[in-house]
């Protein structure tokens, strides 16, 4: 079977609060769920019906088998998700404080964590190159082994442009706690940026990966560095997205902000969706946001990830475009 998406990277077990607006130290109750940036994405474009798999590792352990359970009933494959026997399986609790305030505790990622022990030799390199949509992070980049396989997945890709139907795809999830340095992490980005067809990233992300500026002026610079498409989210701005072609802004659809964690994971599963769909840009654009503020208006993420029938809901009410869904 040919993969429509593989994603590449962190996965966890996500520890999140029933009490809102508190600190974590306050919070009497929680939930478990599914959790990893690339483990979300993989999980929101699987709601869109399409095609996915995840690479990634865990710990042997009950929260490993947990996940295991949930990739395969959100239907992801699991088959490149193994165990590291030395590690445990990481967790990651969270405070919802909204609007804006959703701090992070990472546990079991100290000194390593089973998703950076992935080696470049372990991976099916066939897959990996057959897939429409490859997806990788930057916190893959921080470690120097998960860095050497992030690498070798790259060249397996064929050479790509926004005129095929395959795209490599980097998630600028810059996190400071895993990196010595701003320039640590620039040094790296900059070296995989040329084997990148989509990149993706909010301001401060991409100020790491090209330095400060304008959403126009850190495009252009991604674009400079290969990059087919830059898309640049700009928080209450919306998201703005160019090409060598064309430059959209898709306005941001207001939401009252329970957890804004997974916001970005609904936008990046909706934009393979909407990648492998042809739509024009600006629709693309308008139904990843749509999917991002579903999930923000939610406590969970993997499990508030949207279905194309409530992203279309929410897209009509608002008078946006509704695009036409494909099967293929």
């Amino acid at each position: 079977m040919t993969h429509e998406l593989i994603t590449m990277g962190r996965i966890s077990v996500d520890i999140y609060p029933h009490d809102i607006g508190v600190g974590l130290a306050d919070v009497t109750s929680f939930g478990k769920y599914l959790g990893g940036s690339p483990a979300n994405v993989a999980v929101a474009a699987a709601r869109h019906g399409r095609r996915t798999a995840v690479i990634t590792r865990t710990g042997d352990d009950p929260f490993g088998e947990f996940l295991h359970q949930e990739l395969l009933r959100y239907g992801v494959d699991d088959q490149w998700v193994a165990p590291v026997p030395a590690l445990q399986t990481p967790v990651t609790f969270c405070a919802i404080q909204p609007p804006e305030d959703f701090p992070l505790y990472f546990y079991g990622r100290s000194p390593s964590a089973p998703d950076w022990e992935i080696a470049a030799g372990e991976l099916d390199t066939d897959a990996i190159a057959a897939a429409r949509i490859f997806w990788s992070t930057v916190t893959g980049l921080s470690r120097a082994r998960s860095r050497e396989a992030q690498v070798a997945a790259h060249l397996a890709r064929p050479q790509e442009s926004l005129d095929t139907d395959q795209h490599t795809i980097l998630d600028l999830d810059y996190r400071p706690m895993f990196w010595d340095s701003v320039e640590q992490a620039r040094e790296q980005v900059s070296r995989i940026l040329p084997q990148v067809t989509v990149a993706v990233g909010n301001s401060e992300e991409c100020a790491v990966a090209v330095g400060e500026g304008t959403p126009d002026e850190q495009a252009d610079r991604l674009l400079e560095a290969g990059v087919k498409l830059a898309v640049v989210k700009r928080g209450a701005e919306g998201v703005m997205a160019a090409t060598a072609e064309e430059r959209v802004v898709s306005k941001p659809l207001p939401v009252e902000t329970v957890n804004g964690l997974g916001a970005g994971d609904s936008f990046g599963g909706a934009l393979v969706h909407g990648l492998l769909s042809g739509w024009p840009l600006e629709q693309v654009l308008d139904y990843a946001n749509a999917a991002g503020a579903l999930v923000a208006a939610e406590i969970a993420c993997s499990e508030a990830m949207p279905t194309p029938e409530k992203v279309n809901t929410m897209l009509a009410d608002r008078g946006r475009t509704v695009p036409q869904e494909v099967s293929a």
